[in-house]
């Protein structure tokens, strides 16, 4: 795990994408590849002794396992971004809503934390666009594994204003997403899990896993509303969640 771990590492240093084929059989399960990701943030020495303090999260269902990532701190970004200069292979966006913790998080605080007493854990809400990228030739058609080695695609987290946090009816949440000229993409109620802080027990357990505390101000994203769509060089992207507010970014 290691070597892969190098090879990702180097991946991004240099901005190059790796053929999958000669990893297939590097990951046997999940374990492995969060190994993978502790080991990259080691290598490129994005937290050095403190716990990340960004994190992305989420899954398919409430049924499905949810999958988890720490983020690197240069790649989150305040709306409007300016990503020109970025070197992405294959970018592409996802709408969402990021939360920020109130208060410490211990291991033991994750292991009691029940999804229907989460509230009382947030302190901010904000409108997210995740920008999705790849160290794999493949992209989002890499193997399962790999992806989730390399921060699930993670390439950058673009947060608007922060609002305070209050409990909404996300069946009814409408969410906006334009790219340049095309055609607005409009969703309402369409988040995987139902409630976007329906992940923070989960999310905890996780983060805490090693024995560290996650500290109040930690953020979170949540998981995309409408997929991961694609973008070109010199689109704008937009995003607006009705009641909560807008982020955007040009590539």
């Amino acid at each position: 795990m290691r070597a892969l771990a190098a090879a990702l590492a180097d991946a991004r240093r240099a901005h190059v994408a790796l053929a999958s084929a000669p990893w297939a059989g590097e990951l046997a399960n999940a374990s492995d590849a969060y190994a993978v990701q502790d080991e990259v943030a080691r290598v490129l020495g994005w937290f050095g002794d403190a716990p990340p303090r960004h994190w992305k999260s989420g899954g398919a269902s409430r049924d499905a396992v949810l999958t988890h990532a720490p983020l690197p701190p240069a790649g989150v970004l305040a709306s409007p971004a300016q990503m020109s200069d970025w070197p992405l292979h294959s970018r592409a966006v996802e709408p969402e809503i990021a939360l920020r913790l109130k208060a410490d998080v211990t291991p033991q605080d994750a292991m009691r934390l029940d999804h229907h007493a989460v509230d009382a854990l947030i302190d901010a809400m904000t409108v997210a666009i995740e920008v999705v990228d790849s160290r794999w030739v493949e992209g989002l058609n890499a193997p399962a594994l790999l992806r989730l080695a390399d921060l699930q695609s993670h390439a950058a987290l673009v947060l608007g204003e922060w609002q305070p946090y209050a409990r909404r009816d996300w069946r009814a949440q409408r969410c906006v997403l334009q790219i340049g000229s095309a055609p607005a993409i409009e969703r309402v109620g369409t988040h995987s899990l139902g409630d976007p802080a329906w992940l923070l027990p989960l999310w905890l357990r996780h983060a805490t896993r090693h024995g560290a505390t996650v500290t109040a101000g930690t953020i979170v994203t949540t998981g995309t509303w409408a997929g991961a769509v694609p973008v070109r060089s010199g689109d704008e992207v937009r995003v607006s969640f009705d009641g909560i507010g807008e982020a955007s970014v040009r590539f």
